[in-house]
């Protein structure tokens, strides 16, 4: 066999260089694939977006879930069926974690198959109350690691989207995070969270207090983890931090944030977890870690946990 030569295929010479070239072009038809997923979880966004504000008009029937507080209505499971249902036909072999799903029964396993992570209305109790921050958010992980993300603010009708090395967007406008390192000068944004034991709402108030004390210029949220982090990916807020959010919460806004520059955390100061419902999603490391420095740990169950 010549030097720079494999061995010949059905009396032709394939080249080292063919080979390199076939395993481009098939690593370019992965990431066309994964750019086509993507594609179409803007699509089924922005028709979720249209059942939403649809029924926003309407009374509501309301359950309750982990708490009084922790609410549900059919529009939730409605649109989280439409999303999964829609999704298996065109990617039957793709996996789920759905909110509403894993409230049923379902297990919460994140594994290396591709994974669609879905929230089918972030942000349920401004629903309910038809205060005006909704959005459908959908996060895909490819071997644990998430690889594009959309967040649709149904009433502002705004898409946010972002895709590992391809940047955030919103509204076809890119992204960039604030550069305010300073605590001191900084805006956070934070959520109460659905729990209302004592020690959880004490120590959440008491988060805050701190924070309010460093003094920083103040602390908003808009009631949805997802849009929240987007409006720390569009530089209106410097970062935002919350514990007891699930994967399903962050999943689609978590990469909105690093691909506009951002960086995720955990709370203790260690790498960011998607399964421990804790996250720092900040403009910088420097300010990620000043806000750790602030704050007490809530201590939750991961969602991975049986």
């Amino acid at each position: 066999r010549e030097e720079g030569r494999l061995a010949p295929t059905a009396g032709k010479a394939v080249t080292r260089t063919d080979t390199n070239c076939n395993y481009l072009v098939l690593i370019c038809k992965m990431a066309d694939q994964w750019q086509e997923c993507m594609d179409y979880a803007v699509t089924l966004a922005r028709q979720a977006g249209e059942v939403v504000r649809e029924a926003l008009k309407d009374e509501k029937n309301v359950m309750l879930k982990s708490s009084p507080v922790d609410l549900v209505t059919a529009t939730d499971q409605k649109i989280e069926k439409m999303l999964i249902s829609s999704i298996k036909e065109k990617y039957p072999s793709h996996s789920f974690i759905g909110e509403e799903s894993v409230a049923a029964g379902e297990k919460c396993v994140l594994t290396d198959n591709p994974t669609w992570i879905i929230d089918p209305i972030d942000g349920t109790t401004n629903f309910v109350h038809k205060f005006p921050f909704v959005a459908v958010s959908i996060g895909f992980a490819i071997n644990k690691k998430i690889e594009f993300g959309v967040v649709y603010s149904c009433v502002e009708d705004k898409m946010y989207t972002g895709r590992k090395g391809k940047g955030a967007f919103c509204n076809g406008q890119k992204l960039q995070v604030s550069k305010q390192e300073d605590i001191s000068k900084s805006l956070l944004i934070t959520e109460l969270g659905s729990s209302r034991t004592p020690e959880v709402v004490r120590t959440t108030l008491a988060n805050m207090e701190k924070l309010f004390c460093v003094p920083i210029h103040g602390i908003r949220g808009v009631g949805t983890a997802a849009t929240n982090m987007c409006l720390v990916a569009t530089g209106g807020a410097d970062a935002y931090y919350e514990m007891g959010i699930h994967c399903w919460d962050v999943a689609g806004g978590a990469i909105i944030v690093t691909e506009a520059g951002g960086v995720l955390m955990d709370v203790t100061g260690g790498p960011f977890d998607l399964m421990s419902r804790r996250i720092i999603a900040a403009n910088s490391r420097a300010l990620a870690e000043s806000i750790v420095k602030e704050i007490q740990i809530v201590p939750y169950e991961r969602d991975d946990e049986d």
